[in-house]
């Protein structure tokens, strides 16, 4: 999808915020762990590319969730290392062997699919599954059987890695016993891989002793909290994301008057009503309706079901066309957050900026 850029609806990415929040975690973790940058879902929507080279020179590769993001950063000139953290079709292990990208191998059944050819020099890590009931192994004796079998048949065991359902939640017992599954599996590996990994951001922020030698940084990076407000922050980030349009049409509204799909508002008194270019198609999803957004300092609720490329708002007063409006971001002494958006979503932040459509240009300073 193009990015509508003669539309006055963008987001604006601020660089060195997401370079600062990096630099945050990492003086807190021990030294020589290797970090690598989670930027899958396009930088969880800030911009894959722009937000990579930005972090080139202070982290030592980076994660995506499938090879078509890891071209993409190749194709592109990055040539630091780049780990999979998806299964990866049987099929492409050649375009993965030509980009020397770093795969993750998760079961028997998977290598059984597999070409042995293409196997030799083909780098790896092993996934565990501790908890997640997701992809990985949950047995020592299956990792030990495969480790074996792909070192006959020359591929390069790098890593090893679980992923934690629960490390951004106050009660920590299930952290506490997938990180005893992860450490007991580790114990009864006949060799283990160079890099050990169980970090995300979440653990990274607050089970920092329990980091091996390598991180995937991604939630922290674009100033958001993990735990969205259950666990407070140890050291100060700075929000990276800011959403802005501005007012394409305003009225003054009869008391009476229906607004919008459904007839579902009805104004109670002679109201300004205000017409913004962006909707559900952009990730203000129709559940948005009834949140506000920010006009001169001042909160406007928006009003009327939430369309495809418009929202209507509730003013205060008239305002002349092309006045900005601050869907998230700082206006004045006011401020609305991604977080506020997912509380009122009932979500998480990390849904939030993934929905922010490509539809939206992305403006990077």
């Amino acid at each position: 999808m193009k990015a509508s850029i003669h539309r006055p609806t963008y987001i604006e990415v601020d660089l060195s915020a997401i370079s600062y929040n990096l630099g945050q975690v990492v003086a807190q973790l021990p030294a020589q762990t290797q970090v690598f940058a989670v930027v899958k879902a396009n930088a969880y929507g800030h911009g894959v590319l722009p937000v990579a080279k930005t972090l080139l020179d202070q982290v030592d590769g980076f994660c995506v969730s499938n090879i078509d993001e890891a071209m993409e950063l190749r194709q592109a000139g990055i040539e630091k290392d780049i780990l999979v953290l998806g299964v990866v079709p049987t099929d492409v292990l050649d375009l993965a062997l030509a980009e020397n990208l770093i795969l993750t191998i998760a079961s028997r059944e998977w290598m059984e699919m597999v070409d042995k050819d293409l196997l030799h020099n083909l780098r790896f890590h092993i996934k565990v599954d501790t908890g997640m009931g997701r992809i990985g192994f949950r047995e020592s004796r299956s990792i030990n059987e495969a480790l074996a079998d792909l070192r006959q048949y020359g591929a390069k065991p790098e890593g090893i890695f679980t992923h934690f359902a629960t490390a951004d939640q106050e009660d920590d017992a299930q952290f506490q016993t997938q990180l005893a599954t992860f450490k007991q599996i580790l114990a009864e590996l006949e060799e283990v891989p160079i890099m050990v990994h169980a970090s995300n951001s979440a653990t990274s922020i607050w089970h920092a002793d329990t980091v091996f030698n390598m991180v995937r940084l991604g939630d922290i990076l674009y100033g958001l909290n993990p735990s969205g407000r259950d666990l407070s922050l140890p050291y100060p980030i700075k929000p990276a994301l800011t959403l802005i349009s501005e007012l394409v049409q305003t009225k003054l509204l009869k008391a009476g008057s229906t607004i919008g799909y459904g007839a579902t508002y009805t104004s109670s008194e002679d109201e300004y009503i205000g017409t913004v270019p962006i909707g559900y198609a952009d990730g203000v999803i129709r559940r948005m309706q009834d949140f506000y957004v920010l006009v001169d300092g001042a909160i406007c609720p928006i009003v009327g079901r939430v369309s495809m490329d418009q929202i209507t708002i509730r003013l205060p007063r008239s305002f002349p066309l092309g006045t900005k409006v601050t869907l998230i971001g700082q206006e004045d002494s006011a401020n609305i957050s991604v977080q506020d958006w997912a509380d009122y979503l009932g979500t998480i932040n990390y849904e939030v900026v993934c929905l922010l459509s490509d539809r939206i240009p992305r403006l990077y300073k």
